[in-house]
């Protein structure tokens, strides 16, 4: 051997980086909450919440109900989280907690 690495050990070398950089990013995904809305007593209520959580980055849509009080909220983890949301509906004037 003259110091140089065989090709096959550096394709396998990059295969492996590869598949562990996929993986990392494998393990953020999209994720969905439902949360329980506090002091929606009106028709714009709905719209001011989607809208504050529209403004969460990572939020990928945000679907208010009047009727039942919650909000389903599809969201990067990567990106947000649940307090992000939770804290986005409160300042608004909107308090909101993960419904169980």
């Amino acid at each position: 051997m003259n110091g140089e690495i065989p090709v096959s050990k550096l394709l396998a070398s990059a295969a492996i980086a590869v598949s562990v950089l996929a993986s990392s990013t494998a393990l953020a995904g999209e994720k969905t909450i439902t949360l329980a809305v506090k002091n929606m007593y009106c028709a714009d209520c709905p719209f001011i919440v989607r809208k504050s959580l529209e403004a969460v980055p990572g939020v990928a849509k945000a679907v208010v109900s009047y009727k039942e009080k919650t909000a389903v909220v599809t969201y990067d983890d990567a990106i947000a989280n649940v307090k992000a949301l939770t804290t986005a509906t409160t300042n608004a004037g909107y308090p909101s907690a993960p419904k169980s």
